[in-house]
């Protein structure tokens, strides 16, 4: 069940960078504000050795390829005009 909070008293600041995050990520004010919270006060509890894992498993299911210098370059120009 969901709980009403009303907040009072924001700071300008506060408010003003919650707005924006709001419209980046397009969201309402109240949704934002959710989000936030339960970042904060819900995290994903990942321990390092997990998350390490976690690098390593990805970094093994990528192909191997070696690039040069010059061919990332070419490959950064690629399509540019």
């Amino acid at each position: 069940m969901s709980t009403t909070l009303t907040l009072k008293s924001i700071p300008d600041d506060a408010y003003q960078r919650l707005k924006a995050s709001a419209e980046a990520h397009r969201r309402s004010l109240n949704s934002e504000a959710i989000a936030c919270l339960e970042s904060v006060l819900l995290p994903d509890k990942v321990s390092p050795a997990e998350r390490l894992a976690r690098v390593q498993a990805l970094q093994s299911s990528l192909p191997q390829t070696k690039f040069s210098a010059k061919t990332i370059d070419v490959l950064k120009r690629e399509g540019r005009p």
